[in-house]
C-alpha cells in the first residue's frame, strides 16, 4: 500500500503586488490619482511532497521563497494559487485538528512573551495545546536537559542572549509533540557546541517519534547530518528534489585531487586548477570525466606521496549553485 504524504505541495503560488512610484513630488502628484501595480512572485509553481518521518532539507538563497513556504504550509499565509495540504488539512483553514499537530519553529521570529520568563510562556502553551500535566513535565524535562536551560527557565526572554532564546523557542514549538514540525533556521546564533546539540536532539526525536520535518538552514552541516534528501527553490521556483549526493553530482563539475609531495610542489600546470597548495601539499579542482586520466598523469609525471580524490564540499556546491547560471528554473 502506498504511503500517503504528510506534506504535499502542487503548483504552489503566492504572489504580491506593490504600487510602482515614479520619483519626485510630481510622481507623488500623479500616484494619488494613477497607481501603477507590479506584481511580485515569492513562490512560483513550487510542487513535492514529503512523506511521513521524513527530514527534508529546503535550501535556497535569501529571498528564494523558503519562509513564504513554510508560512503557507502552516496556515499563516494563504497561496494565491495551487494547493497545499498538511496531514490531509488544508493548512490556511487553519483549523484545530490539524494545528495541535504541527510546529513552525522560527530563527528570526519568537512566539514566546518577550516580558515573561521563558517557563510563563511554556505553561499558557501546554494548556493552548491541552497538553496532560504529566506529559508537559516529562517533554520539558526531557527538553530543557538537552538544550541545557535549567537555569534560564525563569529569566525574562527578553535577557536572553539570541541562541538562549532559540532553544527556548525550540522547546515552545516542541511541547506538543507534533507530528509535522518546520524549523526555520533553529541552529541561528548558537555556537558550535550547541549547534551540534540540537542536530542530535532533532536525529534522537525524529527516531524516537517519527515526526517529518522540513528543515531551512544556511549551515549545511545542519543539511549533512540531518536530511535525507533535499529540496531545493531559487528565486521562488523549485531546482532541485534528491539526495543531497544526486545535487553535488548534478551541479558539481569538479572532483579534488589532494597530492602530498616528498618535496616543494612542483608546477602543476595542465593538471588542474590549483585550489590551495602549501610547502608539500596541494589540491587540484579537475572535470569530473577527466579524474582517471588526470590521476593516471599525475603518477606517471610526479612523485607523489600519496594521492586522495574527494568531492567538492555540499557548502561550496550549494554556495556556487546560487552564485552561477547552473540551476535550472524548473525541474
Amino acid at each position: 500500500m502506498a504511503m500517503t504524504p504528510d506534506v504535499v505541495v502542487q503548483d504552489l503560488c503566492k504572489s504580491y503586488s506593490s504600487v510602482k512610484k515614479r520619483p519626485g513630488v510630481g510622481g507623488s502628484i500623479r500616484a494619488l490619482f494613477s497607481r501603477e501595480k507590479t506584481l511580485n512572485d515569492a513562490v512560483k509553481n513550487v510542487s513535492f511532497s514529503i512523506d511521513p518521518g521524513e527530514i527534508v532539507g529546503f535550501l535556497g538563497p535569501n529571498g528564494a521563497g523558503k519562509t513564504t513556504t513554510l508560512k503557507i504550509l502552516s496556515g499563516i499565509l494563504a497561496p494565491t494559487s495551487g494547493h497545499a495540504e498538511v496531514l490531509g488539512f488544508k493548512p490556511f483553514d487553519r483549523k484545530a485538528e490539524m494545528l495541535r499537530q504541527i510546529a513552525l519553529v522560527m530563527g528570526n521570529r519568537q512566539q514566546l512573551w518577550w516580558d515573561l520568563p521563558a517557563w510563563d510562556s511554556f505553561v499558557v502553551l501546554r494548556d493552548l495545546y491541552d497538553v496532560p500535566k504529566k506529559k508537559f513535565d516529562e517533554r520539558i524535562e526531557q527538553l530543557v536537559e538537552v538544550l541545557q536551560l535549567q537555569d534560564l527557565l525563569h529569566t525574562q526572554v527578553r535577557k536572553l542572549s539570541l541562541g538562549e532564546r532559540m532553544k527556548c523557542e525550540m522547546v515552545a514549538g516542541l511541547i506538543h509533540s507534533p507530528r509535522v514540525v518546520f524549523l526555520d533556521e533553529p541552529t541561528i546564533g548558537l555556537d558550535v557546541v550547541s549547534q551540534k546539540r540540537i542536530r542530535d536532539f532533532l536525529k534522537d526525536l525524529n527516531a524516537r517519534e517519527e515526526c517529518t520535518v522540513l528543515l531551512t538552514s544556511h549551515y549545511m552541516q545542519d543539511v549533512q547530518e540531518l536530511c535525507r534528501r533535499v529540496i531545493v527553490i531559487d528565486m521562488g521556483s523549485l531546482v532541485f528534489s534528491g539526495t543531497l549526493d544526486e545535487l553535488m553530482s548534478r551541479f558539481s563539475e569538479t572532483r579534488r585531487l589532494r597530492l602530498t609531495f616528498s618535496g616543494a610542489v612542483p608546477d602543476l600546470t595542465g593538471y588542474g586548477v590549483v585550489v590551495v597548495s602549501d610547502e608539500l601539499s596541494a589540491v587540484l579542482a579537475v572535470p569530473r570525466a577527466e579524474v582517471a586520466s588526470v590521476t593516471a598523469s599525475v603518477l606517471r609525471d610526479l612523485t607523489v606521496l600519496d594521492i586522495a580524490v574527494e568531492e567538492v564540499s555540499a557548502e561550496e556546491v550549494v554556495r556556487d549553485l546560487f552564485t552561477s547560471d547552473l540551476a535550472p528554473k524548473s525541474n
